[in-house]
């Protein structure tokens, strides 16, 4: 069907408007310089939106039939103005897909004047994958196209909460007219139309977030994780207060039938995952389906008629790297079926899928699909339609286009109103000067830009510190300077280049090269590039190659890992030819993602630790290289470490943890397991510490994020 077209004076889309009477183009209130012929050719494709608008139709709008000119190239020269003035790629389209012979289609929602969207039948063609929440970046998969059918829509903001009190969950109610969200100082009822907001009154202590509505519209499940890192539990409370009631122990990600008679939800930890389903009171909790180590499960979504639910299963392939198919669960058969899947594709279609779903009455699923590099960070909404047995019967029609991620995804019962958390993650490089008894200044912050800026290394003189950063799309390596505030490029290209480390001879940085995104299976490299910059050069190949580390001067000793499914194996090798042997005796048979290592500066020892939950006396296991034994180290404190590196003299080491308190802190730890905190911060996350090699300083890698709800409105 025709795409209907509106005569309007300005048109919305995302974050800019066309203003076809003043013939100005604004994005967030601000104009943007936009010559003539661009602006028609926009004013033309904003007409009507998900439709391929010919070359000769843009001719006949732009140009009248008497004109002489060089059509080709100055429509060209017009189409590229236009996208440089939307931040947009041919390569990778936000906003104008080009059909080879055919001509140009506008891929995102267009709303008039009157904040009412035109109506179109539209999509495009989009790779979707797979995405784990904060902290899992991924790369995953899937190729769509688009449904033909007509859909309006409208977004909104409903809370606005600072980065010092994020939202933690939200849920909409069944009727579409309240929303239950929790952020660090409570559980709040906000009625969506007024902004009427109150407090839902629980005991004291009861720290919970809202993850599911029964139809009654009177009671949800909240998700209460009763101490830091421990599992997760389920428990039914009422928005006019009183004593919540436990549902089950181990449980999360809840999803409610909507008869009210029957809950989907998750439960499992150390990466193993099943779903579960139950009866609405909590009884009669039956296993529908268990996964393997490393694979997870998102939040269930019910059909219409309570006969199946559907789910996002996401398999972790190393490397950072996530596959993740649309399941569907037929509850009367006990049949589980991919209903969409994702193949590997190029690396130019390499979106990601978000765990979270809604099922509509109408049988529309809505997910959220992450955006095409250098947008990787940002995440949209995405609808698909389904037929009564729960297969894709039509094709993807995006439904929002803002910037940063999603995830928390629900929807009333008729599907009109969307809620869902967008968020924004800071990973940046902070430097602390280290005096005498290991005692830190005060962090400073050294990448002052918005993008993922995580450290791993310095440089011989300790004056720069080389972290990698997503700024550009894949993950490349940067140095900057402890006093300046612009990182300089080291390493960049299509691939992901990682874990830069300083090798022995101070004048070569090692890094791991992951392959292109849409080609998991192809080999990783281990590559040299000088540190004053330059071309790179292949040391070593293999498959699963994760961290690497050298030693400091005199000693020269280098080692990588490489992980299967099941194993962690260690090598050593030598930079300048390549070559490498297995370290045997360090074989781990168990899931190597849940390990972490680091050599210390001598080059004698490994530090072997296993990830795990906050629990007392963790420990780590000190391997020497030179005969191979192994000790084991009780760390007398009850925590979760996050990293562990070497301190410079190699008698102690920097963990990053988690405490029971619910706190970061950064730990110096003996090689005794005697611990002595440095650092605190209760507000971001400390993932490691890198020190410098005159042992005066540490590259801190600490983490941020905001959080609020926004609401879809579809008509």
């Amino acid at each position: 069907m025709a795409a209907e077209k509106k005569s309007t004076e300005i048109l919305r889309f995302g974050i800019f408007e066309l203003d076809q009477r003043t013939g100005e183009l604004r994005k967030q209130g601000k104009r943007i310089k936009l010559q003539d012929q661009p602006f028609r050719v926009l004013s033309a494709l904003l007409q009507q939106p998900g439709e391929v608008i010919t070359r000769e139709e843009l001719r006949s709008h732009i140009w009248p039939q008497d004109t002489f000119v060089d059509f080709d190239n100055s429509l060209n020269t017009a189409i590229n103005k236009l996208r440089e003035a939307l931040g947009d790629s041919a390569d990778s389209p936000r906003f104008i897909e080009t059909l080879p012979r055919r001509g140009y289609r506008f891929l995102v929602p267009v709303g008039s004047d009157e904040e009412r969207p035109i109506k179109r039948s539209f999509g495009s063609k989009i790779a979707l994958g797979a995405l784990i929440s904060v902290l899992l970046a991924a790369t995953t998969w899937f190729v769509f196209r688009r449904l033909h059918y007509s859909i309006e829509t409208k977004q909104r903001r409903l809370t606005a909460n600072h980065q010092d009190n994020p939202v933690l969950g939200s849920v909409i109610s069944p009727d579409g007219k309240y929303l239950t969200f929790a952020d660090k100082t409570g559980f709040y009822l906000r009625q969506i139309d007024s902004g009427e907001t109150h407090a839902v009154s629980l005991p004291q202590g009861f720290n919970a977030f809202p993850s599911a509505w029964y139809p009654d519209g009177i009671h949800l499940i909240a998700t209460r994780v009763e101490e830091p890192k421990s599992p997760s539990s389920l428990w039914q409370v009422s928005i006019t207060g009183g004593t919540p009631r436990k549902l089950i122990d181990d449980g999360g990600n809840p999803s409610v039938s909507r008869s009210g008679s029957k809950i989907a939800f998750v439960r499992g930890q150390d990466r193993k995952e099943e779903l579960w389903v139950m009866d609405g009171n909590g009884e009669n909790p039956i296993r529908l389906l268990s996964a393997p180590e490393n694979v997870y499960f998102g939040v269930p979504a019910w059909s219409p008629d309570g006969k199946h639910i559907a789910f996002v299963r996401s398999t972790y392939l190393g490397q950072w790297t996530f596959k993740s198919t649309v399941e569907r669960f037929d509850l009367a058969s006990g049949h589980n079926e991919i209903i969409v899947s994702s193949p590997t594709a190029s690396a130019d279609h390499n979106a990601q899928l978000g765990l979270g779903l809604a099922w509509t009455s109408d049988n529309q699923l809505i997910y959220s699909v992450s955006e095409l590099s250098p947008n990787q960070g940002d995440a949209n909404l995405w609808s698909i339609r389904l037929d009564s047995d729960g297969r894709a019967a039509g094709r993807a029609l995006r439904l929002t286009n803002t910037p940063d991620g999603i995830f928390r995804l629900s929807s009333s019962d008729d599907g009109s109103r969307i809620a869902y958390i967008k968020y924004s993650v800071n990973a940046s490089t902070y430097i602390s000067e280290l005096s005498e008894g290991n005692r830190l200044s005060t962090p400073l912050r050294l990448t002052l830009d918005d993008w993922k800026d995580i450290p791993f290394a310095w440089t011989p003189d300790s004056r720069a510190v080389i972290f990698v950063s997503d700024r550009d799309g894949p993950f490349h390596i940067y140095k900057q300077l402890i006093d300046q505030a612009v990182p300089e490029l080291l390493v960049g290209g299509n691939e992901q280049a990682n874990i830069p480390r300083l090798a022995p001879d101070d004048s070569t940085l090692i890094y791991v090269s992951w392959p292109k995104q849409g080609e998991a299976t192809a080999p990783t490299r281990i590559m040299r590039v000088p540190v004053v910059g330059g071309p790179s050069q292949t040391v070593v190949r293999g498959q699963g190659i994760g961290n690497i580390q050298c030693s400091r001067p005199p000693a020269n000793i280098c080692v990588y890992d490489e992980a299967s499914a099941t194993q962690l194996f260690f090598f050593r090798f030598d930079i300048a030819t390549g070559k490498s042997e297995e370290l045997p005796q360090f074989r781990i048979e168990d899931a190597p993602q849940s390990y972490g290592w680091n050599l210390s500066p001598d080059g004698k020892f490994l530090v072997v630790m296993k990830a795990g939950d906050v629990q007392k006396d963790p420990h780590f296991t000190l391997c020497s290289l030179e005969n191979g034994s192994k000790r084991e180290v009780i760390i007398k404190a009850r925590v979760e470490i996050a990293g562990i590196d070497f301190a410079i003299d190699g008698k102690s080491l920097w963990a990053a943890a988690f405490t029971s308190t619910g706190k970061w802190t950064l730990l110096n730890i003996d090689l005794e397991g005697q611990t002595h905190p440095v650092l605190e911060d209760q507000e971001t996350s400390i993932d490691w510490a890198i020190p410098s090699p005159d042992g005066k300083r540490l590259a801190l890698s600490k983490a941020s994020w905001t959080s609020n709800v926004w609401l879809l409105q579809r008509f």
